[in-house]
């Protein structure tokens, strides 16, 4: 989505596309195909070949890795099925992966239909692409939960109070930063980045005069591009404050090493990530600060589940 190279494949086949253009005449009969759509009519009317290249490799690039991931999904998932073994990895996550594969096209078509009378920047649709999101998270989360769970030992600690409670407020934490990071799809679907660059105010107000233009109410949480960034900084801030908030606590009570390391880790990827985000937006969302970005609300989902393993 950041290199806008999403919709440079307008077609979908599992096995034909793994083979790239070779001849020149096969990459002029690609970009034939492109530039029957949308983004090319409105947007890149002017591109080259060689430009094209470039964001249909980027694309490219995705869906190989999403097929490797495939691969290391079905063939453990077959062979502990041959074996016997009924694991949450052959139950669950593989239809999981089919399901992330589909949306992911479903996604795709969303920015390749034609719109009558509309101007607008060609874009995959924001429900989709958070749909899309959401359920890789949700692939990733229930992998490396998995992972945690066989790899580490179940540590034996007395169940008081307080630790019921740290146990809860880690569960919440954790639910907070899957929303937050979710809400990133919003972002990055309606460019809501590129609006209101200035931290903490949104301009020259904490509240802005836009945040409820859109009729009805609702639809702004959704499609409005300023409403989507406040409350993407709401989460955000909120999930900081959470974060800080079950570090200071954690040190009310006695608890084993490895629990305490992984509150640490929490709290300071939780900061690297708010510098992150905070530092995208006031650079007017470079590339390779956004994509970092992205990659640090994965390393704090990560930090939440080890928490909770």
């Amino acid at each position: 989505r950041l290199t806008e190279s999403g919709l440079s494949m307008v077609d979908w086949h599992l096995v034909k596309e793994m083979k790239p253009p070779r001849t020149q005449q096969e990459w002029e009969a690609e970009f034939q195909k492109y530039q029957q759509f949308p983004e090319f009519k409105i947007l890149n009317h002017s591109m080259t070949l060689a430009e094209f290249k470039f964001i249909w490799y980027m694309e490219y690039s995705h869906r190989m890795w999403g097929r490797a991931v495939g691969l290391a999904y079905i063939l453990p998932a077959a062979y502990f099925w041959r074996k016997g073994w009924l694991l949450l990895l052959s139950l669950a996550l593989t239809p999981l992966l089919f399901c992330q594969g589909l949306l992911g096209w479903y996604m795709v078509k969303s920015g390749l239909e034609e719109k009558p009378d509309s101007y607008d920047i060609p874009r995959v649709s924001q429900y989709r692409l958070a749909a899309h999101l959401g359920s890789a998270l949700v692939l990733y989360s229930a992998s490396l939960w998995t992972g945690l769970s066989l790899l580490l030992p179940r540590q034996q600690l007395p169940e008081t109070r307080q630790l019921l409670r740290l146990r809860q407020c880690a569960h919440g934490t954790a639910a907070l930063i899957f929303l937050t990071a979710l809400s990133g799809a919003f972002v990055a679907g309606l460019d809501a980045g590129l609006v209101y660059n200035s931290f903490p105010k949104m301009g020259e107000r904490w509240v802005p005069d836009d945040l409820l233009a859109f009729s009805p109410v609702l639809r702004n949480i959704f499609e409005n591009p300023t409403t989507v960034q406040f409350d993407h900084r709401i989460l955000g801030i909120a999930s900081v404050t959470a974060v800080t908030a079950l570090y200071l606590f954690s040190r009310k009570i006695p608890l084993p090493r490895r629990t305490r390391m992984a509150v640490t880790s929490l709290l300071a990827v939780a900061c690297v990530q708010v510098g992150l985000g905070i530092s995208t937006l006031l650079l007017y969302v470079p590339t390779p600060l956004a994509a970092t970005h992205q990659s640090g609300s994965l390393a704090l989902l990560s930090m939440a589940l080890w928490l909770m393993s």
